[in-house]
């Protein structure tokens, strides 16, 4: 045991350790902190969403506050319980939270995996093998974790963990590497889907700056923490770092289910209730022809040779049809035929 000390404490400070895993603490909470707020936005602007999408929200909810927990009695038991020895965390068995927090995190970044995998399926018009690759990878990466876990509950302290170097950072490489190949298969597919039309043309470059972002954010964290465990694997700030890497899969999970239907210009279901409700002229459409009389108590500030809804966007009562043409010298001429 003293050679253990001798060799793991040269590398061992309370700014690496304890430091690290304070860092990561409060960092994983304001990030925490931002899933919260992306499920508020879910629940009350998608209330008639799909039921499959709430019981899958719901469950990175109850997992990653779990997990928040567990990251939070991590920190309790090196930095307060044990506060006064040091040693806990040298010589110390590693706690049961420290070993399922790795879990949980695996399981809600196998979870969000699985859903874009099915986007893919659906963009590509249902590939099976590009989708089956992705599964594979997803399904290979977490029991690549789960074998972790059971390996870790037999290390003696937590430093020993340098002794499962290799199988973590295959794990996490197979989660880079499904990451990678998820992003690139939905930017290839979403691409295909140009029709020449600017409008859709537009929507398909916001779903892939959408792909691109999510996949890169995760990458990059995954990479970093793979990095930190191999070069720096006497200290725990590889572990500060993996504290966010499933957080952030859920955010991009929740980031993708609240604008889904935004970036299609459809609105949020709240939005859409709403919509019902309103006198609002579709863009492109002309104004009804109406006569002279008819103008009065029509206020806007807008000043156009032709009637969109960007002039009219805004809630006004109905206006009655009249049979005739009018010429206008502020919105031209408009017959009842090109409405």
């Amino acid at each position: 045991m003293a050679q253990s000390i001798v060799t793991v404490s040269p590398a061992v400070t309370i700014d690496n350790t304890l430091g690290a895993l304070f860092v990561g603490f409060t960092v994983a909470c304001c990030v925490y902190g931002i899933l919260l707020s992306q499920i508020y936005t879910y629940l009350t602007h998608y209330p008639m969403d799909r039921s499959i999408y709430k019981l899958i929200v719901l469950l990175i909810l109850t997992l990653e506050t779990v997990d928040q927990a567990l990251i939070g009695q991590i920190y309790y038991h090196y930095g307060i319980s044990n506060f006064s020895n040091s040693l806990t965390l040298i010589e110390g068995a590693q706690t049961w939270s420290f070993i399922l927090q790795q879990t949980l995190g695996s399981v809600v970044g196998a979870i969000v995996k699985i859903a874009f995998a099915l986007r893919v399926w659906r963009f590509s018009q249902r590939n099976f093998w590009i989708t089956g690759l992705i599964m594979i990878l997803t399904l290979g990466g977490l029991s690549l974790a789960l074998v972790f876990t059971i390996k870790s509950f037999m290390l003696p302290d937590v430093f020993s963990v340098v002794k499962l170097r290799v199988l973590g950072t295959i794990s996490l490489g197979v989660g880079v590497l499904t990451d990678i190949i998820t992003a690139s298969s939905l930017c290839y597919f979403l691409n295909k889907l140009r029709t020449g039309y600017r409008q859709s043309d537009s929507l398909v470059s916001t779903l892939i700056k959408y792909a691109i972002n999510t996949g890169a954010l995760t990458s990059v964290v995954s990479i970093t923490t793979v990095i930190l465990y191999n070069i720096m694997p006497n200290n725990l700030i590889f572990i500060g770092v993996f504290f966010i890497l499933s957080k952030l899969y859920a955010i991009s999970f929740m980031a993708t289910l609240n604008t889904r239907r935004v970036i299609r210009g459809k609105g949020t279901d709240r939005q859409n209730t709403t919509a019902n409700h309103t006198n609002i002229f579709h863009l492109g459409t002309r104004v009804p022809s109406m006569g002279p009389s008819d103008m009065a108590g029509w206020e806007t500030a807008y000043t156009a040779t032709s009637a969109t809804q960007q002039e009219f966007d805004q809630q006004r009562p109905i206006i009655p049809l009249n049979t005739t043409g009018f010429q206008d010298p502020t919105l031209g001429k408009s017959y009842p035929n090109e409405v």
